[in-house]
């Protein structure tokens, strides 16, 4: 199940955040650290409410931030489209989670978000050597548009961008015309 995040949950991310911390640093990553992302940005993303919580169980099993903020290096890459646009932030599994289809749950939910909103293009970015996510990306369909450089990281970000399936947008479109 798929809901949007509370204030609640903020304490149980950050726990989830902490171990991917020491997991990403196992591997040379350094995409997440102490300082990004904390609190305060999941915070932001609650009152916005663009956070949302896949629970297993009763527990926190992963999150996604889909929202329509862009970071400013995104203008430096040549995107695809020039229009509406979602983009997917702070998406994590629960390392006690893994391999249960949770990651991939959530970036269908993220495109199923999109179309509901009258969207059908949707931007994302990771770090270069974060080989989980860029794998996940690529597995679901999204292209690579270039790559930026974001202030105390040493390696370029992957930008990624999906134009999601026109027929399911024209549809979406269609009946949203018809309510």
């Amino acid at each position: 199940m798929i809901r949007h995040a509370v204030k609640n949950d903020v304490k149980n991310i950050i726990k989830i955040i902490d171990k991917i911390i020491i997991e990403m640093a196992s591997y040379n990553n350094n995409q997440w650290n102490k300082s990004y992302p904390r609190e305060t940005d999941f915070l932001k993303d609650i009152n916005a409410k663009n956070l949302f919580i896949c629970e297993r169980n009763g527990k926190i099993a992963g999150f996604i931030c889909v929202d329509r903020l862009q970071v400013d290096e995104y203008t430096d890459v040549e995107w695809s489209l020039k229009e509406n646009f979602m983009v997917i932030h702070r998406m994590a599994v629960n390392p006690e989670c893994r391999r249960m289809g949770i990651g991939s749950e959530l970036l269908d939910f993220a495109e199923e978000y999109a179309l509901e909103n009258n969207i059908r293009y949707l931007k994302t970015d990771t770090y270069s050597i974060n080989v989980k996510m860029n794998n996940l990306f690529k597995k679901f369909g999204y292209d690579i548009a270039g790559q930026i450089k974001i202030p105390e990281r040493e390696k370029p970000f992957n930008c990624y961008e999906k134009i999601l399936d026109e027929e399911v947008f024209q549809k979406n479109m269609d009946f949203c015309r018809e309510a």
